[in-house]
């Protein structure tokens, strides 16, 4: 039973994300956003809303090590599983799709985990740590929709 309602929630939310993708295209395009933005920052933002709303409510409770736990745990889902498992299928359906970043995304990355080390390392939060991160993310969304195609 339990396996069969994993397989159903599974397959709904894999129809939502086609619908949410779908959705977005036709505004991108009309908007002049390219691809690159929209997969790293809309997406990313819109996707997962539900995760995002939860640490937040999480960290208004004051539990601090739960917010910053699914804040980064969603991003160590996706990096460490859900992409590598995207490449293998990919070529289940003839369309190879690799890892090779541009420079500049690599930087993006490398720059998002420095900082977050740095600001989590003392094991304490305040409130500017949340704007610095929030004007990280802010000037790579920036940064990324001036980004060539």
């Amino acid at each position: 039973m339990s396996l069969g309602v994993l397989a159903a929630v599974a397959i709904l939310i894999g129809l939502m994300s086609e619908m949410l993708v779908g959705s977005i295209e036709p505004a991108a395009h009309k908007l002049g956003l390219t691809q690159v933005f929209v997969g790293v920052i809309l997406v990313a933002l819109v996707g997962n809303a539900a995760e995002h709303s939860t640490a937040v409510l999480m960290a208004m409770k004051n539990k601090m090590d739960l917010a910053l736990g699914i804040a980064v745990g969603s991003s160590l889902q996706i990096a460490l599983l859900v992409a590598p498992l995207l490449v293998f299928a990919s070529y289940l359906f003839g369309a190879p799709l690799d890892l090779i970043f541009t420079p500049f995304e690599v930087a993006a990355v490398t720059m998002s985990v420095l900082i977050l080390g740095f600001v989590s390392m003392d094991g304490e939060s305040h409130w500017m740590e949340g704007v610095m991160l929030v004007g990280v993310y802010t000037m790579l969304a920036i940064a990324f929709y001036f980004l060539p195609a």
